[in-house]
């Protein structure tokens, strides 16, 4: 990215990324191109140019500003969140606030297309599920380790499980936008991994047909 001097250069410049990264959460990166960005800023493809140099730069300045927010919502989680459990609905509450704006994981949009991405977004795309997964294994050895949370397999594999669980229950939402099945989905996940309650042995459960 090119270096952009006085607040009217700043301002355009998160304008841009402003604009782009909804189109990428929306579309995919495929699906939008500098000229459609321009065309909704009412600027040239030039002055694009100016504060971007391709569209390579561009997705890898939109993926640096996602994750660092998407880090600070984790470090906000891990600061004021009671223990584990809490933490990690606080996780999925992050899928579900995106999804209620109409969008999909910025990151989510654009593993989908891996294979067609310049190097640097992939490798890019790759750290940031990295971090993510090792948070998520950091706060289940925590919750494990506090009784808040249980783990059915070891702490790697089960952040992978949620990881991809709450991705996938984001890319099926797509589908009609029902945001009421993914919080369902997300329940259901964080269910499984409660503490399994102690059942009174005393009275028999009542039969059900």
């Amino acid at each position: 990215m090119s270096a952009t001097s006085g607040a009217n250069g700043a301002g355009t410049t998160s304008r841009i990324l402003d604009v782009a990264e909804r189109m990428l959460q929306v579309r995919g990166y495929n699906g939008f191109s500098y000229g459609d960005v321009a065309a909704e800023l009412d600027i040239t493809r030039a002055a694009l140019h100016y504060h971007f140099k391709g569209k390579a730069e561009l997705g890898q300045a939109l993926i640096e500003r996602y994750a660092a927010r998407f880090a600070d919502a984790l470090a906000h989680l891990d600061a004021t969140a009671p223990d584990a459990a809490a933490k990690l609905r606080g996780y999925a509450d992050l899928y579900t606030d995106v999804l209620s704006a109409d969008r999909m994981c910025l990151c989510g949009m654009l593993a989908a297309e891996h294979r067609t991405l310049p190097d640097p977004l992939q490798q890019a795309v790759c750290a940031f599920f990295a971090s993510n997964t090792a948070w998520l294994r950091r706060v289940l050895e925590e919750g494990c380790a506090d009784g808040s949370l249980r783990c059915p397999g070891t702490p790697e594999d089960t952040a992978s499980m949620v990881l991809g669980a709450l991705e996938g229950a984001m890319l099926i939402t797509r589908l009609d936008g029902d945001v009421a099945r993914f919080t369902a989905t997300a329940n259901q996940l964080l269910a499984g991994l409660s503490p399994v309650p102690v059942r009174d042995t005393g009275t028999p459960p009542s039969p059900r047909c």
